[in-house]
């Protein structure tokens, strides 16, 4: 492994040297793809049949109309989460921890990149309420009553993310391939594939796909000059908290936010907003990876 990148993605990827096979990889990688397919919505079938809802209830909490179906979702990314924890165990016979570093490393990081960021996010909103005015979503008492579940749902969604993209592939690849191209770049490829929606104008499609593969490419840097995942979960985190419970596009998955915007995520014209969103990674990337790096 050519530096800087040597002793702590070394002491990462160790594991997952035991048994680096592809075919185990590609087995995993269906399984992972099972378990988000159908393990998040057995999930909230299992949820829905607890409450005595019919089926076509599940297709109601995956509009996102409301708080309980937002925190339902965010939820549901347990299943995520199990998808690289059962290959790691079974296909791989390593610990549901390996996947995440070393348990000291993890907490640091997350922490630091949680401090760090949330005043540089902060100041991309404030920069943006220059431009547009925000339009009030949630009462503040209810915000904040839901505030504590929205926190819970948002660790586990950026968690189970983390786990495996930047956990999973990036170990299982990296301890198969030497090159960055192929255990960072693959990923956030794939990272900001999964988040393409058809239903988005054709430029937003784009700028979407490139805005999260941006952000996959610094957490896949992070995690492998901390030799850990906490930092990009940590930022993953703060980002996620400005974009889903501080301000949101305008009638997209936005009812967990005290804020949403004047215009939706199909308007045109919304390459200079996600130009700055990609700045604003780029900047605090720079950071956490000066300050964070071992």
């Amino acid at each position: 492994m050519n530096r800087p990148y040597a002793r702590p993605f070394e002491t990462f990827v160790a594991p997952a040297r035991a048994r680096p096979q592809l075919w185990r990889l590609i087995i995993g990688i269906l399984v992972c793809a099972g378990m988000v397919l159908f393990g998040s919505f057995g999930l909230l079938l299992g949820v829905g049949n607890l409450l005595g809802h019919p089926r076509a209830w599940v297709f109601e909490v995956l509009g996102g109309e409301t708080i309980a179906h937002i925190h339902l979702i965010l939820f549901s990314f347990l299943a995520m989460a199990a998808g690289p924890i059962i290959a790691a165990w079974y296909l791989h016979k390593r610990s549901a921890a390996s996947l995440f570093g070393r348990g000291t490393w993890v907490i640091h990081d997350f922490v630091y990149a949680v401090v760090l960021s949330a005043p540089l996010l902060g100041l991309n909103l404030f920069i943006w309420s220059f431009f547009y005015d925000a339009v009030p979503n949630l009462g503040l008492a209810v915000w904040l009553m839901s505030l504590p579940l929205s926190l819970i749902g948002l660790l586990i969604q950026t968690g189970a993310e983390e786990v495996l993209f930047r956990g999973y592939l990036q170990q299982q690849l990296a301890a198969r391939f030497r090159s960055p191209l192929i255990w960072a770049v693959f990923p956030s490829l794939l990272f900001g594939l999964v988040h393409y929606d058809e239903t988005l104008p054709t430029q937003t499609i784009g700028l979407v796909i490139a805005a999260t593969g941006v952000f996959g490419l610094a957490a896949a840097d992070l995690t492998a000059r901390t030799g850990s995942l906490g930092a990009a979960w940590g930022f993953h985190f703060a980002n996620n908290i400005a974009a889903l419970a501080l301000l949101s596009f305008q009638g997209s998955l936005n009812a967990i936010s005290l804020y949403v915007t004047p215009y939706t995520d199909k308007a045109t014209g919304l390459l200079p907003l996600f130009v700055c969103d990609m700045a604003t990674t780029a900047v605090i990337w720079l950071i956490l990876r000066r300050m964070l790096s071992r």
